[in-house]
């Protein structure tokens, strides 16, 4: 059993340097064991009557345990030194090395920060690597020291993940990767339903640890729900969810039983307990877990006990703040010592034995630290950058050009007089319903997937005839959930599909936003290039919806995106351009796995007039499969340069309208250029063409502050143009309210005429 905390607490007990006490503690409760001692059992044998785990399955976790303890005790040390970074530990968690023993390589793991014993122990499921045994001591040792050579990320942060083990890396892991690890599972199962080849074993199963505390947080709850929604509808769902109950998160205690009571019940998440302070014990109740989930293909809620050793991380002292009573009390319950027991107990090893392992394995963890604090780290901004946002513009056009799927299109549209580039000009709803059908017959692992989008076709029809053309299994309903719709977008790109999740209002992105900003955009960073999100992720967007106000349906604000490292952010205006953009965007996603936002005017879907009711002027035929557009690339209306419009979405029908009456009042030719492309902003262009300009409007549907106009200016003034007269015609810092009072809100034509006039006063 555990050490028992002495009576009165000794003064070396007392010390600040709960890391060194740990440490001794374990040396002298080994040399100080007495207990009887058992035949060493063979390797075949459990290590005790009764256990699940046999003898060679136990020294080789009790190994992972120990590599996992000297890790955390080396980067205390060095962390001093400043050769390692963000020391966060795993010890009290080395029960997780369990969890690694009885998964498989290829189950996709989202790993808790406190994993080291997982990692160590998962790298023994890794066959030789080209000849040689991947080391996972060094490569912890590589992270971190934010080595360049750090396999995992490159150096960019000290994360727990490895490409051929199939750890996708984590930069946060409080519940926000729970979403992700759902769709991951709900992914695997739904590949051989449309015949999609998966990169791992059909019948793999998704890992996601996380702590007590996580378990609270909003994005875990929503996870749940959705994991009990979904094994509701009797949808298989393979996701093993592994809460890591250390009863406290930083400094705030769990209650007793919380986690218990909260999950033990909960209907469609079937529920597990495993002691992972004993590897006798708990092996077995792993086990059971692992294989139920990987059976019966339903979520799987293993509460995993575990307690905190040295503090949250290295920088949190503990004695400052809990007293020496608890802090020994948590000490004595470390799972080494049990191990240790284990050992002794069973006969497997002998004191010298395990004193011996202990010493060697601090050794080769110094060591690995040593030798990686002398490998290069990244020295430049191009090294830093340089997995953020792939592009190889050469595929990507070939791919958005190619066109060979003509017999799918011709089944889908019904026959070849029906395709619809031989159909009469049709509006921006009608023309991207077009493109999504001829993306799906050329991608057939795409799915799209939202509320309301399948039997009704969205909201504003826009995915109208999908579900009916593509089947179920394609094109489906979620639950309102917009987290976990981008984490369901997430598992089907991890899984090698493309999906193109729809978010019904751009105001309704912002409840999920941390899917796109904090996991789907940072993977690829993060991971250095090896993992990938590709997504096309539409939205309903912007204002100017006459009769249909509010702020929920009309945000203008499209800030929170443009701020996401990584993101491609399109906006088109019309017909052609939204499905030549769209063909663009997913190839960007299938060729160089990026994350793409596609916003949809709202307020021009069924636009077909311009300057007066009955032109058809915003009608515009459909581009042939083979047209793209080039990312970056902006359209240009007119060729005057007395006053050169710059803007996008519903500012560009706007702005030719008013360019018509600024020419008229005024004499001025006239230009508008319509960027298109929001996020990267293509700066060349906008320079370009604010070169020969004799004066400059920035009409921006957005709000003043934070939107697109101050990175057009920004672009405009560094190019060397800011001399230039000009005015920004913008929204007002303000919430969107109801009826025509929103109009008061947002630009109109009147006001680009009215900021022209200003420019001709000077």
């Amino acid at each position: 059993m555990f050490a028992v905390v002495p009576n009165p607490i000794p003064a070396r007990m007392k010390g600040l340097n709960r890391a060194e006490i740990c440490d001794v503690n374990f040396q002298e409760f080994v040399r100080g064991w007495d207990g009887d001692t058992q035949a060493k059992p063979s390797p075949g044998e459990s290590i005790l009557d009764g256990s699940a785990l046999d003898a060679q399955g136990f020294c080789e976790l009790f190994e992972s345990q120990l590599i996992s303890r000297h890790l955390d005790l080396m980067a205390r040390v060095l962390r001093v030194q400043n050769k390692v970074f963000y020391t966060i530990g795993s010890s009290g968690h080395e029960g997780n090395a369990m969890v690694a023993r009885l998964t498989r390589r290829t189950d996709p793991a989202f790993l808790h920060y406190r994993s080291g014993a997982f990692m160590a122990e998962r790298f023994r499921k890794l066959p030789a690597h080209a000849g040689q045994k991947l080391d996972p001591i060094m490569d912890s040792a590589l992270s971190f020291a934010a080595s360049a050579e750090d396999p995992a990320s490159g150096g960019r942060h000290k994360v727990w993940g490895s490409k051929p083990l199939w750890v996708l890396p984590q930069t946060s892991t409080i519940a926000s990767h729970l979403p992700k690890a759902l769709g991951t599972a709900v992914a695997i199962d739904h590949a051989r339903r449309i015949g999609h080849a998966l990169p791992i074993p059909d019948d793999s199963i998704a890992i996601c640890s996380f702590g007590d505390a996580s378990s609270n947080h909003a994005t875990a709850q929503t996870a749940f729900n959705a994991a009990a929604w979904t094994a509701y509808q009797k949808l298989p769902a393979p996701v093993l969810y592994v809460c890591e109950d250390n009863g406290i998160g930083i400094s705030v205690k769990t209650p007793d039983g919380w986690v218990a009571r909260n999950f033990r019940d909960r209907a469609d998440l079937d529920y597990f307990y495993a002691d992972g302070l004993d590897l006798a014990a708990g092996y077995g109740q792993v086990q059971a877990a692992d294989e139920h989930c990987r059976r019966i293909r339903r979520p799987t809620f293993l509460h995993l006990r575990t307690t905190r050793i040295m503090g949250h991380a290295g920088t949190d002292f503990e004695i400052e703040w809990r007293n020496i009573e608890e802090l020994c009390a948590v000490e004595a319950s470390d799972p080494l010592l049990r191990s240790a027991a284990i050992a002794l107990e069973s006969g497997a090893m002998t004191k010298d034995g395990i004193l011996a392992l202990y010493e060697t394995t601090r050794k080769k963890c110094f060591a690995a630290a040593e030798d990686a604090d002398s490998r290069p780290r990244i020295t430049t901004l191009e090294e830093v950058m340089r997995p953020l946002a792939p592009y190889t513009p050469d595929r990507v056009k070939a791919e958005a050009e190619r066109a060979d799927y003509a017999d799918r299109r011709v089944a889908v549209f019904g026959g070849e007089a029906k395709l619809p580039e031989k159909q009469p000009a049709k509006h921006l709803a009608i023309q991207i319903n077009q493109a999504l059908h001829d993306l799906f017959c050329k991608y057939p692992e795409t799915l799209l997937f939202g509320e309301d989008v399948a039997q009704k076709g969205g909201v504003y029809t826009v995915t109208k005839g999908l579900h009916k053309a593509f089947g179920n299994k394609r094109v489906f309903n979620t639950l309102l959930d917009e987290t976990i719709i981008l984490g369901l977008a997430q598992g089907y790109a991890n899984m090698g599909m493309l999906p193109m999740p729809e978010i019904q209002y751009l105001a309704y992105f912002h409840n999920a936003c941390d899917q796109i900003r904090g996991e789907a955009a940072s993977l690829q960073f993060f991971s250095n290039g090896q993992y990938r999100n590709p997504m096309v992720m539409r939205i309903a967007s912007l204002g100017y919806q006459r009769g249909f106000g509010g702020h929920f349906h009309n945000d203008n604000s499209i800030t929170a995106l443009r701020d996401i490292p990584g993101l491609v952010v399109g906006c088109p205006s019309r017909g052609d351009d939204a499905a030549t953009m769209l063909r663009t965007m997913m190839a960007l996603a299938k060729v160089d796995g990026r994350v793409c936002a596609f916003l949809e005017p709202i307020a021009l879907y069924m636009v077909k007039d311009l300057y007066e009711a009955g032109d058809g002027l915003w009608l515009t035929g459909y581009p042939s499969p083979e047209q793209a557009m080039t990312l970056g690339e902006g359209r240009v209306y007119g060729k005057g340069d007395d006053l050169v419009i710059f803007s996008f979405g519903n500012g560009v029908p706007m702005s030719l309208r008013a360019a018509r009456i600024i020419e008229k009042k005024h004499g001025w030719r006239t230009r508008v250029v319509d960027l298109r492309w929001l996020v990267p902003l293509n700066e060349t262009f906008i320079r370009e063409q604010a070169a020969s300009a004799k004066r400059i409007l920035i009409v921006d549907e957005g709000r003043r502050s934070a939107g697109v106009g101050e990175g057009i200016i920004t672009a405009i003034v560094e190019g060397g143009y800011g001399a230039r007269p000009f005015q920004r015609v913008v929204g007002a810092d303000t919430f969107t309210p109801l009826a025509g009072a929103a109009f008061l809100v947002i630009p109109s034509d009147d006001d680009i005429v009215a900021a022209a006039d200003m420019l001709e006063r000077g």
